[in-house]
């Protein structure tokens, strides 16, 4: 796909995504190694595309929603920009994870833009429920912020993606190598602080031994990850079971 074929499909993606149509379905459509599929699939380099989404995936594993559904980054327009950009210039996953946390924190001013224009349609429905205008009410609930949604969110991934080709390209060719390696450090620091943010959100004291457990099955005994996860299924069924057990005695 050209790159103007990309730009336009990341900008509706990111509009779609975005949109909340369930919130489980959004949730997993708008997390980066997700985004990292489809961007593989249009631009048919899907090695590099997920190593990228899924190295900035690690990034945000700890990004919760605070009190009022405020997010402090969105990792769906760092990926929505990022993977692509990474993948059409050759970018290093490490070098393409760094330069996607700017674009992460202005998806904070995008929503908060898109908030305040849903103002408007709530005072609408307002006026449409005083009428008992059921249909103005749907119109003012799902139709307008959808529309105004697309106005604010297309354009700035279209604009990113289809002129920042060239100039994330440009910027690879001219930088000197020490900032580069440094964006690549960057790079690669920031998955373990992902880590370490989701272990203060879910993380307990009871639980610290599995995961140290488990870090060392891998480092020792060079378990790959689908086997620590399927053992780690294991162990919590049977935990679970004997729990159950404990309870019926």
């Amino acid at each position: 796909m050209s790159v103007l074929g990309v730009a336009i499909f990341m900008g509706c993606y990111y509009w779609f995504c975005r949109l909340r149509f369930g919130y489980t379905f959004s949730s997993a459509l708008l997390q980066p190694v997700t985004i990292a599929v489809f961007v593989g699939l249009i631009t048919g380099d899907m090695k590099n595309s997920m190593m990228i989404g899924a190295g900035l995936q690690l990034v945000y594993m700890g990004v919760t929603s605070t009190p009022g559904g405020n997010v402090p980054s969105d990792p769906a327009l760092a990926g929505c920009i990022a993977i692509p950009l990474g993948v059409a210039a050759g970018m290093n996953p490490q070098t393409a994870i760094a330069l996607a946390i700017p674009f992460g924190v202005l998806g904070v001013f995008v929503d908060q833009l898109r908030r305040t224009t849903n103002a408007i349609w709530v005072h609408m429905a307002d006026r449409y429920a005083e009428k008992a205008d059921t249909k103005g009410i749907m119109r003012a609930a799902f139709l307008y912020p959808a529309a105004a949604g697309f106005v604010i969110r297309f354009p700035i991934v279209f604009i990113i993606d289809y002129f920042g080709v060239t100039v994330a390209q440009k910027l690879i060719e001219i930088l000197p190598a020490w900032l580069s390696h440094s964006f690549e450090i960057m790079g690669g620091i920031l998955p373990a602080l992902g880590f370490a943010i989701t272990l203060t959100v879910i993380g307990k004291k009871n639980l610290i031994p599995f995961f140290i457990a488990g870090f060392f099955a891998v480092i020792y005994l060079g378990l790959d990850t689908m086997a620590v996860a399927i053992f780690a299924t294991c162990t919590a069924l049977l935990l679970n079971l004997f729990r159950l057990k404990e309870e019926e005695a």
